[in-house]
């Protein structure tokens, strides 16, 4: 079966099965679709009984202006392949989504993750809120779009005062970059017709 009519089988069996507020078809190996928060759960049983055993990928992303997450889930069958992103959006100032654990074991590191950068919460999974990436994070999760990096490290970290001296590197009396310049001066002359 080519990948094509894997996309069509995929189609009509989520179709079937749960309302769909959005969907796409990416490339020939890939297709997302877009259902409420509460039929995730329900979704990805369905495509795991299916075959796509696989958690690929969790993630999420922030729709600051809409004040909502966007969770992404990806799924992968070994013998049909096309991987199928489950997508939903979740309340920005409140951002919970029931764990995944049940359904595959393995999203737990995906859920720690999400949680440690996005600050959302997986009731279900004990462990969503050790830190895995992040030791010691005091501040707003970092991948919200709301989070400064520039606030954060003047807040933290010394200012440096950066001098125009330069160090000479190697043992080289000419600088690399005069190099570059004068041999793309030399190009330039080249394709205007100039000197040779």
């Amino acid at each position: 079966m080519n990948s094509m009519n894997n996309v069509t089988t995929i189609k009509e069996l989520v179709t079937k099965k749960i309302t769909v507020l959005k969907e796409e078809v990416i490339d020939q190996y890939q297709v997302s679709f877009e259902v409420k928060k509460d039929d995730v759960h329900h979704l990805l049983s369905v495509l795991k009984q299916a075959g796509w055993r696989q958690l690929s990928y969790l993630s999420a992303v922030d729709w600051i202006e809409d004040n909502e997450f966007e969770l992404v889930y990806i799924v992968f069958n070994w013998e049909k392949p096309v991987h199928i992103q489950i997508r939903c959006r979740i309340d920005r100032n409140a951002p919970t989504m029931d764990t995944i654990l049940p359904i595959y074991p393995g999203a737990k590191y995906y859920e720690r993750e999400a949680h440690e950068f996005f600050g959302i919460a997986f009731p279900g999974n004990d462990s969503h809120e050790k830190q895995l990436i992040l030791e010691n994070w005091d501040d707003i999760p970092p991948l919200r779009k709301d989070f400064d990096p520039k606030a954060y490290s003047d807040a933290r970290f010394p200012k440096r005062e950066y001098s125009n001296d330069h160090v000479e590197m190697n043992g080289q009396k000419e600088s690399k970059q005069a190099k570059r310049e004068e041999r793309r001066t030399h190009i330039l002359d080249l394709i205007k017709g100039g000197k040779k």
